[in-house]
């Protein structure tokens, strides 16, 4: 997969491709297809994506926000990730504040939204079943979010929203260099220094619950994304 890294914007348009063709994980194509057919009422006038999601952004992106899977009525829907759910509503009116998006709002593939040198992505690309991915399912899928990870050479950091999202950056890293888990907890605000000039940052993930119980406030986030622009130049 993707041997030739001479011209990176063709293999990450290929490797999107790769990745919306996918039907490698039985419960995960049968879950996507059928909330697309039965939809949410709200919707239903949507003609839901009902694919999996590709990552969202340049291949010359100096920071990349990783989380964990599409949301069944957000991304499932919209297919793009963080788009159309509570989540994406969060994360980007976030984005916007500090000045790392042109717009607070994240509806569909059509609202014109445009992020600075960031790029966005899950490591499954697959909406699962209560949020919630078998090791199985995370293990064929990581060949598209390493690979995502190669193409993106010009990252300078990666931001992991939630424990298995930062699970799967710390599995990436491990191909990479001797290291042990252990030794990179998961925490939000804490920052790693790694290997390549580039630091990974560990955050709560947006999400409804993590928002409205408090675990995550609207300072909390403001204030890790004005410390990452202090860390990545040109952003």
């Amino acid at each position: 997969m993707l041997k030739d890294a001479k011209n990176p914007y063709r293999l990450l348009e290929q490797l999107r491709n790769e990745v919306v063709s996918c039907s490698r994980c039985p419960r995960l194509v049968t879950f996507r297809q059928r909330i697309s057919k039965e939809k949410r009422s709200q919707f239903k006038d949507w003609e839901y994506w009902g694919k999996p999601v590709p990552g969202f952004g340049n291949a010359d992106s100096r920071l990349i926000l990783v989380g964990l899977a599409p949301a069944a009525h957000g991304g499932n829907r919209t297919g793009r990730v963080f788009t159309g759910d509570k989540s994406g509503d969060f994360l980007v009116r976030c984005l916007y504040d500090v000045g790392l998006a042109n717009q607070p709002d994240s509806n569909s593939v059509e609202d014109g939204l445009e992020l600075k040198s960031i790029y966005l992505t899950p490591v499954l690309k697959c909406a699962p079943p209560g949020d919630k991915p078998t090791s199985e399912e995370l293990r064929n899928c990581f060949q598209f979010f390493s690979s995502e990870i190669e193409l993106l050479s010009s990252a300078r950091c990666v931001i992991a929203f939630g424990r298995l999202a930062f699970d799967g950056c710390i599995r990436w890293w491990k191909t990479k260099i001797e290291m042990k888990s252990k030794d990179f907890p998961f925490g939000h605000g804490k920052f790693y220094d790694l290997p390549g000039k580039i630091t990974l940052v560990a955050s709560y993930h947006p999400s409804p619950r993590n928002v409205n119980t408090g675990r995550l406030t609207y300072p909390m986030m403001l204030r890790l994304l004005e410390k990452v622009k202090l860390l990545v130049p040109n952003i």
